[in-house]
């Protein structure tokens, strides 16, 4: 298992600020990232010094068509089917980030539960 850098302290609080003002949505660690579940599924999380956000395709295409974004590969050659990276003018932007997260917090609510 490769080792990771941490996320940079400024975007770790970011994170936490957004996800705090989404009370019904569950945070926890994924190795060693803060990261956000609906119904058990990961549905956002962050990843070095990216965002990472778990979409339905249709939605997932459209934000891999707005510059900074891109697939999500924790390591080369391994994408995460679903995932992608929020750009960097996205993360800045709260209502332009709140749109996404409720397109993410929708499509956990649609798979099915992860038992704990």
């Amino acid at each position: 298992m490769p080792g990771f850098e941490k996320s940079p302290p400024a975007l770790v609080q970011r994170f936490q600020a957004v996800l705090g003002r989404h009370p019904d949505v569950q945070q926890r660690q994924m190795f060693g990232y803060p990261a956000a579940f609906v119904g058990g599924n990961m549905v956002t999380s962050l990843f070095h010094d990216h965002w990472v956000i778990r979409l339905p395709d249709a939605d997932r295409e459209q934000l891999l068509a707005i510059k900074g974004s891109g697939p999500f590969a924790p390591m080369a050659g391994r994408e995460m089917k679903g995932y992608a990276i929020v750009p960097p003018s996205i993360v800045a932007d709260d209502a332009a980030l709140d749109g996404w997260l409720e397109r993410a917090f929708a499509n956990g609510r649609s798979l099915p539960p992860k038992k704990k």
